[in-house]
């Protein structure tokens, strides 16, 4: 049987001490200015004392026009570098993998937030977005392989980009959003190009030992289950990306869409071809035994969102294989000692049932 406690290697950068990865998790506790606040690097640095192998970051904006919530970690900029090292110092020194999740939240921008008008891969009146010029798409895909050449100058493993959950990489994959008629709109294969584009320039332009995944969505916010597929098999191809992160919201779910016959999402992605590529998970892994049946299904590793909000050490605990995630609502005491701020709290009291009421 595979063990959650193997070890993972990649064809770039050191493996993981064991299958554990912390997933990327808004916590809106970083400075008004995208740097790293001291309830960040608390919370961040925590996970990686508590087991996990590999440690990532929230979505860190790529561009200041990209800022998706409050309080989100910045990495568009220089005056980012030293928090951003900082933090990759101390999760190095235990043992465990770090990695900035590169992120742009394109027509999901607040506008207070950003000052302006959000903008997309095409133009949506209900939340006032509009669309890119071409120059500004070749902007921003500047704009995510210069983060991650800061990204590494800070000493990262590596960089996932956030191409999920109907942000700006997901906006361009979304056919019923992307309606351009230029190189990125259209086909599949433009639609994709963007991403692609980051892919190959991020390769180009960092060190062969930068660690580069996507986290993709397979099904919602405009996309098509087999659509991703195809996209997953054309980045395992290009032998460019050493982990393909699927939130699947639940992974043991059943596809919802009609052409999937009723596969279970999990099985869908486990059972391509992958190569070298590394597949993780994410969605409701709640224990030690969701997870081990998450591996025994293909996964090569493990994300872990809202247990790894409830027990910063859930690797160390998940050693029992009986162990199961904290019971909600949970104290706002015990969140505290879990490594939350105050800010970051009052976040997950957005969660229905998941914080005590004060």
């Amino acid at each position: 049987m595979v063990s959650l406690f193997d070890s993972v290697t990649f064809a770039h950068g050191p493996a993981m001490k064991n299958r554990f990865m912390l997933a990327p998790l808004t916590n809106q506790q970083s400075h008004v200015d995208g740097t790293l606040s001291e309830d960040e690097f608390r919370w961040l640095t925590m996970r990686a004392q508590g087991g996990f192998a590999l440690t990532m970051t929230c979505a860190s904006h790529v561009q200041a026009i990209g800022q998706g919530f409050a309080g989100q970690l910045g990495c568009f900029g220089d005056q980012h570098l030293e928090g951003l090292t900082r933090l990759a110092d101390a999760i190095n020194k235990e043992d465990s993998l770090s990695f900035v999740q590169l992120h742009h939240a394109g027509r999901r921008s607040p506008k207070e937030l950003i000052g302006g008008q959000p903008v997309s891969s095409g133009v949506d009146e209900k939340m006032d977005s509009r669309a890119m010029t071409t120059g500004e798409v070749e902007d921003m895909v500047e704009a995510f392989i210069v983060a991650a050449v800061r990204s590494e100058k800070a000493g990262y493993h590596g960089v996932e980009l956030h191409g999920a959950h109907d942000y700006v990489l997901c906006q361009f994959l979304n056919a019923e959003l992307n309606v351009r008629t230029d190189k990125y709109g259209g086909s599949l294969e433009n639609r994709s190009r963007v991403l692609f584009d980051i892919v190959d320039g991020i390769r180009a332009r960092c060190g062969v030992d930068l660690n580069l995944a996507v986290r993709l969505s397979p099904e919602r916010f405009g996309m098509k289950t087999s659509e991703i597929v195809e996209v997953y098999g054309r980045l395992v191809d290009s032998g460019k990306v050493d982990m393909i992160d699927m939130s699947l919201w639940d992974c043991f779910k059943v596809a919802v869409d009609e052409d999937c016959d009723g596969k279970v999402l999990i099985d869908i992605f486990a059972n391509l071809e992958r190569g070298a590529t590394k597949l993780a998970v994410a969605g409701k892994l709640y224990s030690a035994a969701d997870c081990q049946r998450a591996v025994d299904a293909g996964a090569d590793i493990v994300a872990v969102g809202r247990a790894a909000v409830t027990n910063h050490d859930f690797p160390r605990l998940a050693k029992d294989p009986a162990f199961v995630m904290r019971t909600l609502p949970v104290p706002r005491a015990t969140l505290r000692a879990e490594g939350l701020s105050e800010s970051f709290i009052g976040y997950m009291g957005n969660w229905p049932g998941f914080a005590e009421a004060e």
